[in-house]
């Protein structure tokens, strides 16, 4: 019931049924009206007979037609009785005056009893009271046993009718629903290939001209123009980074050449280490800052389903722990690392490792002298979750969205070296994974998770 085509299949089928059933119902009360003004009509239309009977003939002409009339009940289901003022039975198939009926002209409704094959059978009877002019009491009936079995039959067909009409259209609602939810399901694994690199994918078209071949279409175009936009972009990056690598890197040997010339003089010495060292510290920023933005880039393209190393989180975590461990404490931190067993994952070990020396940087440059770091790795029953804690100054709550792009530094940047790159390179690694990386607050200082779904596991 989460998908939108069953609520609305839902909402089809009860509407349908509603409208079915307000049908039906409807004829079944206008059925069943008909056949009671029938009844009444017959029963009137005799009690006028009888009366002219009575009237053209006296009594004993009445008498006599009732009495041609008594084996009525067995062929037409009619009865009649004619009682004197008394209700003593005259005339008719009736053997007495039914019990319990009002001494007045009126339409009553009686139950007789009739043998029928050896046993004693209750019919229902409407009958007319009539008050003849000599004081006579008749009384003409119909036996609606009959139309009670048909308005029942008639009910039991119009609930199965119903249930039925129900049925169908929830059936094809449901069908309709499974064939929308299985087309969506597909351009959703479609997507999640795309964003994981692979631009090769596109949604699948069956030829049907609907809407959803519509919307594919309309797709497949857009991912067509990303594709050669990012082709383009991808092949002009690299050519830039190719053609700037050289010439750092010519230039950074020339700056040494002129450091090591000027060893001998120390007043030249001491020129050259306030000219040449900062501007190599500039250069070994642009390089770090170039060799981070192709990382990036590299990781975006080629996307995780290309890689299947099958990674221990919880071992790979440990090693590059203990590799920082020693920076850390000679910077007056204190660094602890936790994990429950093993933590298998299928993906790309280096940029896994990445991700984690990124968010280490980050806590060295950061995190003051005595402060606190936990590193945790926890297998749940439906992710695995990489965690990185300090206590630290932290990040705002309204900044932390903006921490995750590149080129983003918050606070006093002079300070702490560094492009802005690190936390944008392990979110884009996260996502790599079909991980979700976020940031926290640890009360104080600063929490990073890193949650990888079930099904990146090994």
């Amino acid at each position: 019931m989460r998908l939108s085509s069953a609520r609305l299949a839902l909402l089809y089928t009860a509407l349908v049924t509603l409208l079915t059933g307000l049908l039906l119902a409807s004829v079944y009360l206008l059925t069943r009206s008909a056949l009671e003004r029938e009844i009444s009509a017959v029963v009137r239309a005799e009690v006028e007979d009888l009366a002219d009977d009575l009237r053209l003939g006296g009594l004993d002409r009445l008498v006599a037609t009732l009495k041609l009339r008594a084996d009525s009940w067995g062929r037409t289901g009619a009865v009649f009785l004619l009682a004197d003022q008394d209700f003593h039975p005259v005339a008719g198939n009736l053997s007495e005056w039914p019990r319990d009926l009002p001494a007045t002209p009126a339409m009553v409704e009686f139950d007789i009893l009739a043998r029928e094959r050896d046993i004693h059978v209750l019919h229902p009877v409407e009958a007319r009271i009539e008050r003849l002019s000599n004081g006579y009491w008749l009384l003409v009936g119909a036996d609606t046993s009959e139309r009670q079995n048909v308005l029942r039959r008639f009910g039991l067909a119009t609930v199965w009718g119903i249930a039925l009409t129900a049925l169908c259209v929830w059936w094809l609602g449901a069908a309709y629903a499974r064939r929308t939810a299985r087309r969506v399901r597909g351009y959703a694994d479609t997507c999640e290939n795309i964003m994981q690199g692979d631009l090769t994918q596109r949604l699948r078209v069956d030829g049907s001209g609907d809407e959803f071949d519509a919307l594919a279409s309309a797709v497949n175009a857009m991912l067509d123009r990303i594709e050669q936009q990012t082709t383009t972009l991808r092949a002009a990056f690299d050519s830039i980074a190719h053609d700037l690598r050289t010439p750092l890197y010519r230039l950074r040997v020339r700056l040494e050449e002129a450091q090591l010339r000027g060893a001998g003089d120390e007043a030249q010495h001491r020129e050259a280490q306030e000219v040449i060292g900062p501007a190599l510290e500039d250069l070994d920023r642009v390089q770090r800052t170039l060799a981070t933005l192709l990382a990036i880039s590299r990781a975006e393209a080629q996307g995780v389903t290309t890689h299947a190393d099958q990674v221990d989180l919880a071992a790979l975590a440990s090693n590059l722990v203990e590799l920082y461990a020693p920076g850390m404490r000679a910077a007056g931190l204190e660094v602890n690392f936790e994990a429950a067993g093993v933590a298998p994952l299928t993906g790309n070990r280096q940029l896994l490792a990445q991700l984690i020396t990124n968010l280490l940087e980050n806590v060295l440059k950061y995190v003051p002298a005595g402060g606190q770091v936990r590193v945790r790795v926890a297998s749940a029953p439906n992710s695995i979750e990489l965690i990185v804690a300090d206590n630290g100054p932290g990040i705002a709550p309204e900044d932390r969205a903006a921490a995750v792009q590149p080129f983003v530094r918050l606070g006093d940047s002079s300070r702490t070296p560094g492009s802005g790159l690190g936390l944008s390179l392990a979110a884009a690694v996260a996502r790599l994974h079909r991980a979700r990386l976020t940031l926290g607050d640890n009360s104080p200082g600063l929490i990073v998770r890193v949650e990888f779904p079930t099904d990146a596991r090994h």
